[in-house]
């Protein structure tokens, strides 16, 4: 009998390819507003949001804050014209299109686990986005749910955002339970409040601190199933 009766996964950068759907929509977004989506233009996007998205992390921003702010302050640091609000509105309409997967494997790997285990998505982020993503990749018939924060009010790497996952899922011995994660920061770190084992996915052989507790590393989606599985 496997161990893992409850897989639990990350949606970006573990299952969906988030790097490829912002690329995208951003591109899409600045072209709408006049804006040439130069590489200089799309990093000064993605340091402004990335830093907002740590302090949502550890608390120290609220979500709607965040999503007023993010582009408020890009179009100040590149001296451009907007309401940055309309074009958040504008940004998340076009990333909700881009159901990119991580690899064409994710549903082989999916279909194999499902047969043997529940499997649900605990991601970070906006319901419209996420859900929509998830249902046009094809890989929301393996799920049993999709858990976004924003619906949950609790984000990554909060354990809040687990208990409520696992009660709606019916779980209760997380002994059996795996947390599948590209981030150290929140998958890991919430798994590790929640009492979860942990799965990295790590597929650019990154170093993990000390701090973290990963019973498992890979670095390709398809050696899930022999760990999980075992």
């Amino acid at each position: 009998m496997a161990k893992y009766y409850c897989i639990l996964f990350d949606a970006d950068n573990t299952l969906l390819d988030f790097d490829a759907a912002e690329n995208k929509a951003l591109a899409e977004t600045l072209v709408e507003y006049g804006i040439e989506p130069d590489a200089g233009t799309l990093q000064t996007y993605r340091d402004i949001n990335s830093e907002l998205w740590r302090q949502l992390e550890k608390g120290q921003i609220r979500r709607d804050k965040l999503m007023g702010e993010r582009f408020t302050r890009f179009l100040k640091a590149i001296n451009a014209a907007g309401d940055g609000v309309e074009m958040n509105r504008c940004y998340l309409d076009h990333l909700s299109s881009h159901p990119d997967l991580m690899t064409p494997n994710v549903p082989d790997v999916l279909g194999e686990l499902s047969e043997v285990a529940t499997l649900a998505i605990v991601t970070n982020g906006f319901e419209k986005v996420q859900s929509r993503r998830v249902a046009e990749s094809g890989i929301g018939a393996y799920l049993e749910d999709v858990f976004v924060s924003e619906k949950l009010d609790s984000e990554k790497p909060s354990r809040r955002i687990f208990d409520s996952a696992l009660r709606a899922l019916g779980v209760e011995n997380r002994e059996h339970v795996l947390m599948v994660g590209d981030s150290l920061t929140s998958d890991i770190r919430a798994a590790n409040r929640a009492g979860i084992d942990a799965c990295w996915y790590n597929p650019e052989g990154k170093a993990a601190p000390p701090e973290y507790s990963i019973r498992y590393e890979i670095a390709d989606i398809r050696a899930l199933p022999d760990v999980a599985l075992q």
